[in-house]
């Protein structure tokens, strides 16, 4: 049989085995089988690397990096040690966020962190932005997420470098801020 390695989101390692069928009626294919492997260096290079290119693509290539003119409330974010600077927009609809954008500099984690904010929240209500906001801060800050945190689970790294937890919650921080204001103004 053929192995290949691959690694899923969460960071454990896993091999796949490769069974090629023998003729048995439904034609030749593969079929898969998975079973863990203790996690060791080769493991953590991969997720490390698969980890970097989702920062540095979100970071190259932003999604919905764009000024919202009509949006509902916004927030800025201002980072003096990295040198980080956004502004956050949302859009929302009664308490679902309907669209969320942002523009500014900074360095690749924050933007990344602002480009990954931007797709997680479209399409949540203001109550689970704010949940995922917690589990957020508590990733970049200890490394552990409680739930499933999807694509930000990249972020777990980042509180070996205190330094960079700033950069990687700066946009969260604009978000929690932007929510206030919309609240603010409803009262």
């Amino acid at each position: 049989p053929r192995v290949r390695r691959s690694t899923s989101w969460c960071g454990i390692a896993w091999k796949r085995t490769i069974i090629w069928r023998k003729n048995n009626g439904a034609g030749r294919g593969p079929v898969s089988g998975w079973y863990a492997e203790p996690a060791g260096n080769a493991m953590f290079d991969d997720v490390n690397d698969l980890y970097q290119q989702v920062i540095l693509d979100h970071c190259k290539h932003p999604r919905n990096f764009h000024e919202m003119p009509q949006c509902s409330c916004s927030a800025q974010g201002r980072n003096p040690i990295c040198g980080d600077n956004l502004k956050l927009f949302l859009t929302l609809d009664g308490d679902v966020i309907k669209e969320a954008s942002f523009i500014g500099s900074g360095c690749c984690i924050s933007k990344a962190s602002a480009s990954l904010l931007t797709e997680n929240v479209k399409g949540k209500t203001k109550a689970e932005a704010e949940k995922t906001f917690d589990q957020v801060r508590e990733l970049v800050t200890t490394g552990k997420a409680s739930g499933d945190v999807g694509k930000l689970a990249v972020f777990a790294g980042v509180y070996k470098y205190p330094a960079r937890v700033k950069c990687a919650i700066l946009s969260w921080h604009a978000l929690m801020g932007a929510l206030k204001e919309i609240g603010r103004a409803h009262v």
